[in-house]
């Protein structure tokens, strides 16, 4: 059974999705771009250099796209970039940022980081401590 990952064709001035073409299971067969235009009206009515394509793997970002209001492609880095409901303003748009799983990653590498440099700067003060409690104690018997 073959698994085809969804294209996200977008606007390169913009970053607007254009068109998703999804995820695909079972026969099926993985298409070209130049075979996507020919298909989708939304594609072959434009101009081939105003649009580009993200080809990602199946699954991925499955969870973003299932929590997401919306999402684009930052059309800089080209990268795509979710928009979350707030639970509390929930018709509020709110910005795009990085999918969650990944600002998750990156906060857990900075948190490894922080308690590292923590670590480091207790036992500095634990030895800046014990140094001054020696001082006091030759100075002052």
């Amino acid at each position: 059974m073959n698994k085809i990952g969804r294209k996200l064709y977008f606007d390169v001035a913009t970053g607007e999705v254009i068109l998703d073409t999804g995820e695909k299971m079972g026969s099926v067969i993985a298409t070209t771009v130049e075979r996507d235009i020919e298909t989708y009206k939304v594609l072959s009515e434009r101009n081939r250099e105003t649009f580009d394509v993200i080809e990602l793997p199946y699954g991925f970002y499955n969870a973003d796209f299932s929590a997401c209001n919306s999402y684009r492609v930052n059309p800089e880095t080209k990268e795509i970039e979710f928009s979350y409901p707030d639970p509390n303003e929930p018709e509020v748009e709110q910005p795009y940022r990085a999918p969650l799983g990944e600002e998750v990653e990156r906060l857990q590498k900075e948190n490894t980081l922080l308690k590292a440099q923590n670590s480091a700067l207790t036992e500095r003060t634990d030895f800046h401590e014990e140094v001054l409690t020696e001082i006091i104690l030759t100075i002052a018997p």
